[in-house]
C-alpha cells in the first residue's frame, strides 16, 4: 500500500474519571439524589413496631426503583452501592439481618436510636449516606442528646476540613476533641476513605480513635484537588471499643485483588453470581438468587480473601452510637456534599455540655465554599503579584 493509501493511527483518548469531568460529577451527583430520596422514604418506615429486616428489604427495593429510572436504554452500569442496614442503638454498624437469622424478629421502639446506611451508584461512581434517626422524632435528652450532637458535630467539622492540603490526622484529632466535650468516644478504628470510579475503599483514609499500634502504623495522607471521600462518623456514648457478639455478617463486597481456585461448585456459583451482579459493592447475602446456597457459598470465599465481610458490631449494653456518613468532592474552591444525612434539628438535643473550642466552632460554622467574592480577591492578588 503506497504512503497515499495509508490511513493515521487513531489516538485513543483518554477518559478523565475524577470531577473535572462534568459527566463523572453529574454521575456522582444523581447516585447522590437517589440515596437522598430513598433515605427519606427509609426514615418514614422506621416507626414503633417497624420489622427491622422489612425495612431492610423495602430499602433495597427503593433504592432499585429508583436506579432504574435513570440512564434507561444506555449500556452503563448502576446498582445499589451500599445496601440498607439498620443499626440500633448500642448496634454500631451494618445490621442487616437475614430471614434465617434469630435477628430477623428486632423490630424497632419509640425513642431508638436507628443508624440508617445506603447508597446508590452510577457507572461505579457512588453516592453513599448514613443517618441517625430517632424513632418516633420526640426530643431527646441524657446519653442518646450527647452522643447525637457530637457525632453531628464532628461530622459538620470533618467535612470542612477534608480540603486540598489538608491531613488525615487533623480530622481523628478534631472529632476525638469534639467527642470528649460531649463525654463520648469515636468508635475505634473506623475507617473513612477516598472514593474513586468502582472503589469504595480506596488508598487515602482517616481513622477514627486508633490504638498505640494504629498510630504507628497508619499513614499520613495529604488530600489532593478533585478527590473524592465518603466521611464516616461514628460517635459512642461509652468508651467506644466496640465487639462481635452472633450476628450473622450478612453484607460483603468482593476483594478484586485476591485470586483463589474455589474447591466447592456451591462457592463457584455464588462467586461467579457476586462478579456479576454486584461488582466491586458491597450486597446483601438477601440479595443473591438463592439465599440458603449463598450463606454456604460466601464462607469458602470469604475464608481465602475473596469477600471482604462488613461484620455486625456492638457497644455495650445500655450505650448508644451515632452515625453520620457525608460523601464529599473537593477541589480549590471548597467542598461538595453530594450525599449526606438530614440537617439536624439540635433544638430537639436536650444537653447541657457543649463544645467550647473556639478553632473547632469557628470550622464548624465556616461555609463549604470560599464566596466568589473572596475567590474574586484572591485571583486579583496573584495578577497583581
Amino acid at each position: 500500500m503506497s504512503s497515499a493509501d495509508a490511513k493515521p493511527a487513531t489516538e485513543t483518548k483518554e477518559v478523565v474519571t475524577d470531577i473535572t469531568n462534568p459527566d463523572v460529577l453529574t454521575k456522582y451527583k444523581n447516585a447522590s439524589d437517589i440515596a437522598a430520596r430513598v433515605l427519606v422514604q427509609v426514615k418514614e418506615l422506621c416507626k414503633d413496631g417497624a420489622n427491622v429486616l422489612e425495612v431492610c428489604k423495602k430499602g433495597d427495593e427503593l433504592l432499585d426503583a429508583e436506579i432504574g429510572k435513570i440512564y434507561k436504554g444506555k449500556s452503563i452500569p448502576k446498582g445499589i452501592a451500599f445496601p440498607t442496614a439498620i443499626s440500633p442503638n448500642n448496634v454500631v454498624c451494618h445490621f442487616s439481618p437475614l430471614a434465617s437469622d434469630p435477628e430477623s424478629s428486632l423490630t424497632l421502639k419509640e425513642g431508638d436510636l436507628v443508624k440508617i446506611s445506603l447508597g446508590a451508584q452510577i457507572d461505579g461512581y457512588a453516592g453513599v449516606l448514613a443517618d441517625t434517626y430517632v424513632v418516633g422524632g420526640a426530643e431527646v435528652e441524657g446519653k442518646k442528646a450527647d452522643v447525637l450532637l457530637a457525632a453531628h458535630l464532628a461530622s459538620e467539622a470533618a467535612i470542612r476540613m477534608v480540603k486540598v492540603g489538608g491531613k488525615n490526622w487533623e480530622i481523628t484529632n478534631a472529632v476525638e476533641k469534639i467527642a470528649k466535650a460531649f463525654g463520648c468516644t469515636p468508635v475505634e478504628g473506623m475507617l473513612s476513605h477516598q472514593q474513586t470510579q468502582n472503589v469504595i475503599d480506596a488508598k487515602k483514609q482517616i481513622i477514627l480513635n486508633p490504638s498505640e499500634q494504629q498510630k504507628k502504623d497508619f499513614a499520613t495522607h495529604t488530600f489532593e484537588e478533585n478527590e473524592v471521600y465518603g466521611i464516616d462518623i461514628l460517635i459512642s456514648s461509652s468508651e467506644g471499643k466496640v465487639r462481635r457478639i452472633d450476628a450473622r455478617t450478612t453484607i460483603m463486597k468482593r476483594n478484586g485483588d485476591m485470586k483463589y481456585q474455589l474447591k466447592m461448585a456451591a462457592s463457584r456459583k455464588v462467586y461467579s453470581e457476586i462478579q456479576k451482579k454486584f461488582g466491586a459493592f458491597p450486597f446483601t447475602i438477601r440479595a443473591l438468587d438463592d439465599e440458603k446456597t449463598a450463606r454456604m457459598g460466601v464462607i469458602e470465599c470469604q475464608k481465602h480473601g475473596l469477600l471482604t465481610p462488613y461484620e455486625v458490631l456492638y457497644e455495650k449494653d445500655g450505650e448508644y452510637v451515632a452515625q453520620f456518613f457525608t460523601t464529599i468532592a473537593i477541589n480549590k474552591n471548597g467542598t461538595t456534599k453530594l450525599a449526606g444525612p438530614a440537617a439536624v434539628d439540635v433544638t430537639k438535643l436536650k444537653t447541657e455540655k457543649k463544645l467550647e473550642d473556639e478553632e473547632l466552632l469557628k470550622i464548624i460554622a465556616a461555609p463549604l465554599k470560599a464566596s466568589k467574592k473572596k475567590n474574586k480577591k484572591k485571583a486579583e492578588e496573584k495578577t497583581e503579584a
